[in-house]
């Protein structure tokens, strides 16, 4: 009886052991299965990525203003403008946490159309949304509305210098010398240019040598939308010129700068910066009813304004204001030790903005 029992529970054991090892072989080959799958989907979507780094979108047809959210877990993303292009339908979309944008195609998301209200409603406690309603605030002045400055707390600045209409060739020695003062602590250096539609026609070889510094990862470009035309009129007063000029169509300086930065291979960001800093109130609104961040700057260089921390600094990069970009020049020189010992850095403007509205 005692060996009938001891042979049963032998046998017992000896299946226990077999189902064991079966399911922890199942168990084995599903995740090397899904593991698979992981690595698949993690390289396509590096793939895509570097697609639409990359891409130029050459064929752009209804290009126009959308507003809604495209959700693909676990990010909502706001669409602030859509198009066709060969065939496909594309998003401009923002993630609203970071200010970050990027084009994608909608298929690809679980889209949820809006007003421009009611999406303004979903997204009301992003950065994002933030600060929309903070430039909207400080529309009033005639002269630098919107956001002047972010990060207050650090130490170090956001360079933003425009590309407005000029015949002169782009001042590269901006761009060599930030380069060289930080490419031991900071690579790439963050840059915003604000880049009108003319100045990409007149310049395609700076544009090209722009544009080329940041697939070589020396600098990271925040493209602002500046207007396409950026009129100016020696003679009109400040409130009859610039965008606030008579028969100014504000559609197409906004919409049709943002096709040309996509049809350069740019990617537009979610910042706007009035021509000569000039607007009014119903013109900020306008152009947050695009989804736009003005942007103004609370240091403009060649005025004798002097850079604090957390400043938006101003200098023009079109060879039109060497007064400004000296005095740049010179206070990265001023800068040289802190710099080295990474306190006193260049801030990414989208995360300037982001975290100075960060938890508010």
């Amino acid at each position: 009886m005692d060996l009938i029992i001891f042979i049963n529970t032998n046998l017992n054991c000896k299946l226990i052991n077999t189902k064991f090892e079966t399911d922890h072989l199942k168990i084995e080959i599903t995740m090397k299965k899904l593991l698979k799958y992981l690595f698949l989907i993690l390289l396509l979507t590096v793939s895509v990525i570097i697609a639409n780094a990359q891409a130029s979108y050459l064929k752009i047809e209804d290009y126009k203003v959308y507003y809604g959210s495209a959700t693909r877990a676990p990010q909502d993303w706001m669409i602030i403008r859509q198009f066709e292009n060969e065939g496909k339908t594309y998003f401009m979309l923002v993630n609203p946490q970071t200010l970050e944008t990027k084009i994608d195609e909608s298929n690809f998301y679980q889209v949820k159309k809006m007003t421009l209200d009611e999406s303004r409603v979903y997204f009301k406690n992003t950065p994002y949304e933030k600060a929309l309603n903070k430039a909207e605030q400080q529309s009033v002045s005639l002269q630098d509305a919107g956001i002047e400055s972010g990060l207050p707390a650090e130490t170090g600045i956001s360079l933003t210098a425009d590309l407005c209409p000029s015949h002169r060739p782009l001042d590269r020695k901006i761009f060599t010398d930030i380069f060289t003062e930080f490419q031991k602590v900071e690579r790439p250096v963050p840059v915003a240019l604000s880049i009108t539609g003319i100045w990409m026609l007149q310049h395609p070889k700076d544009l090209e040598w722009l544009k080329q510094m940041q697939k070589d990862n020396e600098i990271y470009i925040t493209w602002i939308n500046h207007s396409y035309h950026h009129r100016v009129s020696s003679t009109l007063p400040l409130k009859e010129n610039f965008l606030l000029e008579p028969g100014t169509n504000i559609y197409d300086e906004v919409l049709e700068t943002e096709k040309a930065m996509l049809k350069n291979g740019m990617l537009p960001s979610v910042f706007f910066r009035f021509p000569g800093l000039v607007s009014d109130q119903q013109l900020v609104t306008t152009i947050t009813n695009f989804g736009l961040i003005p942007i103004g700057t609370d240091a403009w260089l060649a005025k004798g304004q002097k850079p604090q921390a957390g400043s938006i600094v101003l200098i023009h990069g079109n060879g039109n204001e060497p007064v400004g970009v000296n005095d740049f020049i010179k206070l990265l020189q001023s800068k040289t030790q802190e710099i080295a010992k990474k306190q006193w850095l260049l801030y990414d403007l989208r995360e300037s903005v982001d975290e100075e509205f960060d938890g508010k």
